[in-house]
């Protein structure tokens, strides 16, 4: 059985997974040197092909895209973790030390969350030496990683990705990181063990690690591991205490697919598209829109279910990250262009963006009462992705019914709480602005009779609703 002890290397010393941090006054700090592209290149071309190693290469290959981060918070002392601490109010500065990884030229970085857990000012330095500001963007604690933007104007190289789908036990692992503030120190090893599970603490746990036997120290949290391609299969998040070459990574296919949940909800608050798209996690893999919500700006524009996206203005689109990040800087109102394959053709299209109403969840919660006669929440992404591996359409979202109201159009179809709402009317209800799309809708305000599809004990049911275009201000709650 693993301990349930671990230490995250963005430190020296650690009580706990998530402290990411050394005292300030014992904390290693030193300057970024790194040789430029030409003293590289000079470099190697006075070496035989002999000691190129598919190593060497490898880290040539993907160092560039790796970035050190360092800065500072402020913790309150206890007389648990601060001897001499003066009273309950005592703070002390810390700093602490990481690294993370280039994943759009923009200054788009990945790491992990402890990493830059209520830093003041997020510092990060490139691989060219150059110190700059970064400020956090997104993040998801429970998996601990996080989406930071770098101040840079100028592009930067991005680390070439990989997958973690084909993985071998005994495959050769290279890791990179700021290792106790050496910058850019390189370790290799092998994966020595697949689909770990390893607790933390009573609160926080790792699914599905990458154990590898690579060298890993305070300072490589957040940092890519790479296979002998160059290609990043993962990132480095943990050590076994007490041990040697037993280290951790969190695999790169769960990493876009988290990075990639993380900036569509950060997207989601700033925009209005009513867009839901498919793809995998790897590069290639495409973008397919899977949803257009009724009354939204891509229903409204022209997008379709079965459109392809290929390019968001000017940056083309092979996966579902791709499509996420290109949607970060763009603004509510602005419009955006499209290319997307449909029926073999290319076609390009024009949506403009929308604010979010800022009451729309209260509204919805309305509408649903008084026109359906349901009370409805979000169902939990565990739950999707379990329905998901049963059925055969697959679903982005669903809302969970917690409340029919008697003799509403709901009670009469059957529907009672418990059930997951999957779609009406041929639009899903992966969320409440699905449903706000689908009550506002022209075609729902002359009151049809929409077909609906709910989950019930994982059986898919149907029905037919009656919507009403009024509210019936009697049922009101």
């Amino acid at each position: 059985m693993l301990p349930t002890t671990l230490r995250c290397p963005a430190v020296g010393r650690l009580m706990f997974a998530s402290f990411a941090f050394s005292l300030a006054t014992s904390t290693l700090s030193l300057p970024a040197q790194t040789p430029s592209d030409s003293d590289k290149s000079s470099n190697s071309s006075h070496v035989s092909s002999a000691r190129q190693t598919p190593t060497v290469l490898a880290i040539r290959r993907a160092a560039p895209a790796v970035v050190n981060i360092h800065g500072q918070k402020t913790v309150r002392s206890t007389a648990a973790g601060m001897a001499g601490a003066t009273g309950p109010d005592s703070f002390r500065q810390v700093n602490g030390m990481g690294t993370g990884v280039v994943i759009d030229p923009r200054g788009y970085v990945i790491t992990n969350f402890h990493v830059v857990e209520d830093v003041d000012d997020i510092l990060v330095t490139l691989d060219d030496g150059q110190t700059t500001t970064a400020e956090l963007i997104a993040a998801r604690i429970r998996n601990d990683l996080a989406l930071i933007k770098v101040n840079v104007d100028r592009p930067l190289p991005t680390i070439p990705r990989g997958t973690s789908s084909d993985l071998m036990v005994g495959e050769s692992v290279i890791a990179i990181g700021n290792a106790f503030g050496y910058v850019h120190t390189s370790t290799q090893g092998i994966v020595s063990a697949l689909h770990r599970d390893v607790p933390v603490n009573e609160s926080q746990e790792y699914h599905d690690l990458i154990q590898i036997s690579a060298g890993i120290n305070p300072g490589n949290s957040g940092g890519p591991l790479l296979n002998i391609d160059g290609d990043m299969i993962g990132v480095n998040v943990a050590v076994r205490v007490g041990a040697q070459q037993i280290a951790f990574a969190i695999p790169m296919d769960q990493v876009v697919d988290i990075v990639t949940e993380m900036i569509d909800e950060h997207n989601e608050k700033r925009l209005l598209t009513g867009l839901r798209t498919n793809g995998g996690p790897r590069d290639g893999d495409g973008v397919t829109v899977a949803n257009v919500s009724a009354s939204s700006p891509a229903a409204r524009d022209g997008l379709k279910p079965g459109d392809r996206v290929v390019r968001v203005g000017s940056q083309p689109v092979d996966d579902r990250l791709d499509f996420a990040l290109a949607m970060l800087n763009v603004s509510p109102g602005e419009q955006l262009e499209f290319a997307v394959e449909r029926g073999g053709k290319q076609i390009d299209l024009a949506m403009r963006t929308e604010q979010p109403p800022a009451s729309a969840s209260s509204t919805v919660e309305e509408l649903a009462w008084s026109r359906i006669g349901i009370q409805v929440r979000p169902v939990a992404e565990s739950t999707i992705r379990r329905l998901n591996t049963r059925m055969r359409t697959k679903y982005r979202g669903g809302l969970y019914i917690a409340g029919v109201r008697p003799g509403s159009p709901a009670d009469q179809q059957g529907i009672t709480t418990g059930d997951v709402l999957l779609g009406i009317h041929g639009w899903q209800t992966s969320n409440m602005a699905d449903l706000a799309g689908i009550l506002e809708h022209p075609d729902m305000q002359r009151g049809p009779k929409a077909k609906f599809y709910i989950v019930r004990r994982e059986q898919t049911l149907f029905g037919h609703l009656q919507i009403a275009a009024q509210a019936d201000n009697s049922a009101r709650r």
